[in-house]
């Protein structure tokens, strides 16, 4: 017998020795593949474990519960600068509402310097005492000034509801002359342009044409 002969019966007497592969995925290949065929299935890819899901799900439900506060932070805040502005407006209003009524009051004083002027020209010897009132009467009004508050006299002009306060009419017989003022019982005042105290008037009132 030859040697090639007696290697070929050593090697069939020895035993079979089999390699199994336990780990996981390959044992899914194996299964896999010996279910079905090779070149139909798709490659597997390990899934996410559970917790990790779960994660994931908190995580966006949080941001969405942020993404709410959010809003309702930026809404509130806009809702607070806008009850803001608004109580500056009044607290400004009411401020200005409380100045133009204390100027009011002292218009008159002016009126009653005008009319101690009025009385002291027309006797005699009270010159002391004319220029006296004259004084007062000028420093008052310049400080008036000081706060934006102007005189207004508007003797000869038309008369302007909105401006003028009709006291009294005096009839003409010119058709011209009719709706002005021929006379100012107590004069106007603006205050920034704004109308502070109507003059009051004496209006000329000529006959309707018939």
């Amino acid at each position: 017998m030859s040697n090639s002969s007696k290697d070929q019966q050593g090697r069939s007497g020895e035993p079979e020795i089999k390699v199994v592969d336990r780990r996981w995925w390959a044992q899914r290949d194996d299964t896999a593949s010996s279910d079905a065929d090779p070149s139909a299935q798709e490659p597997w890819e390990p899934g996410k474990p559970k917790y990790v899901e779960e994660l994931e799900r908190q995580v966006a439900e949080k941001d969405q519960l942020l993404q709410q506060y959010i809003t309702q932070f930026k809404e509130a805040s806009r809702e607070f600068d806008e009850a803001r502005a608004r109580l500056r407006k009044e607290v400004a209003r009411d401020a200005d509402l409380a100045r133009r009524t204390l100027l009011v009051d002292l218009l008159e004083v002016i009126d009653n310097l005008d009319r101690a002027l009025e009385t002291a020209r027309r006797q005699s010897g009270a010159d002391a005492l004319l220029q006296g009132v004259e004084l007062v009467r000028r420093q008052f009004l310049l400080k008036l000034e000081t706060y934006g508050v102007t005189r207004v006299d508007p003797l000869g002009e038309r008369f302007d509801p909105t401006r003028h306060e009709a006291v009294t009419t005096v009839h003409t017989a010119e058709p011209g002359q009719d709706g002005l003022i021929t006379g100012v019982i107590a004069p106007g005042y603006l205050i920034a342009g704004d109308l502070l105290r109507p003059a009051q008037v004496a209006v000329a009132q000529a006959p309707a044409l018939t």
